[in-house]
């Protein structure tokens, strides 16, 4: 039963999409990615849409008169402390008709005007749309780039650390300690549970090969037999590393398995890189972050990317000390606090 109404178009609450609705989504967020050239919805509440594992999350659909889904927004009602978090996204053949406008008010109210929202890219609609209803910018985090044709330095590496390949099936668990405790102040990465890490392994693109562990020699708890984990590095690919695919695409105007479903060349990623705090200034993060450059390059790429909080100025200066240049911006805007 519709909650609202626009015109001619309806927007309703659910909290259990079918899978009919899934594959429309799919349809959506890819005319949107196509269009706007940046993905509207962050990778986790894309993983949760496709895969499920998000019970919590409350979906408003828009749907035209023909009853098809024409915008989206995602709410997650689960941060107690910094309030609901929100992600909107309109099919290009429909924006400019009220319905962004519509949805963000719809929001705002079932939020009680504690609403977070993400706008992906500096170009976003959302940018706009998120000012024109007075709400302000919170957290920026900047996309940098940078080639990997121009000379990567080989890592140097602390003493008593050897670097593998992760292992499936066995290293999950230090690799969740790790993470928690190198990102305590970014609850988005640092509460990743063992259903979010396996989530990304079921992924196309998960290769354990990309995926770099700093292991320690000797352990610091020798007694319990364990071993340790000093931080990991882990890659992503986005798109085909096959040229030939690559040329055949774009002569047939087709994608192949395999391609990611990426309009463009491929390019990797610095996906996440984590370092524990006992190493902090130890050098360990910047050997991880080369030694995952140069795996990036064998792989055949010629460019890479990363995430990175503006704020995280120590990180930013490693980055652009190895290359890496500002290329974009996500935005979060809240409402403003009383």
């Amino acid at each position: 039963m519709s909650d609202f109404s626009l015109g001619a178009f309806s927007l309703d609450h659910t909290n259990d999409l079918s899978q009919q609705e899934v594959s429309e989504l799919q349809s959506l967020l890819a005319a949107a990615t196509d269009n706007d050239g940046v993905r509207p919805l962050s990778e986790h509440v894309w993983l949760h849409l496709v895969r499920g594992g998000d019970d919590h999350a409350e979906h408003l659909l828009v749907r035209n008169g023909d009853h098809s889904i024409v915008g989206y927004a995602h709410l997650d009602r689960t941060d107690m402390v910094d309030g609901p978090s929100a992600e909107i996204v309109v099919h290009p053949e429909f924006r400019q008709q009220g319905i962004g406008h519509a949805v963000l008010r719809e929001l705002v109210e079932v939020s009680h005007g504690t609403l977070r929202l993400w706008a992906h890219g500096e170009n976003s609609a959302a940018n706009g749309l998120a000012q024109s209803m007075g709400l302000q910018r919170h957290r920026v985090l900047w996309q940098m780039r940078r080639s990997l044709y121009s000379s990567i330095p080989d890592p140097v590496f602390p003493d008593g650390i050897r670097l593998e390949s992760f292992a499936v099936g066995h290293d999950e668990q230090a690799m969740l300690d790790v993470n928690s405790r190198a990102f305590t102040d970014l609850p988005d990465q640092g509460t990743w549970t063992m259903d979010d890490l396996q989530q990304r392994q079921g992924e196309d693109w998960f290769d354990p090969g990309g995926l770099l562990m700093a292991w320690l020699d000797e352990p610091s708890h020798p007694s319990n037999g364990a071993r340790e984990l000093g931080g990991f590095h882990w890659t992503k690919v986005h798109g085909s590393t096959d040229l030939h695919d690559s040329v055949d695409d774009a002569r047939s105007g087709t994608r192949r398995p395999g391609s990611g479903q990426h309009g463009h060349r491929a390019i990797g990623e610095v996906y996440v890189l984590a370092v524990a705090p006992p190493w902090r200034g130890s050098g360990l993060g910047r050997a991880l972050t080369l030694a995952g450059l140069h795996h990036l390059r064998r792989r055949g790429l010629d460019q890479v990317m990363l995430y990175v909080d503006a704020s995280n100025l120590p990180a930013i200066r490693l980055y652009e000390g190895l290359g890496f240049v500002r290329w974009d911006t996500d935005i979060m805007y809240r409402t403003p606090r009383s």
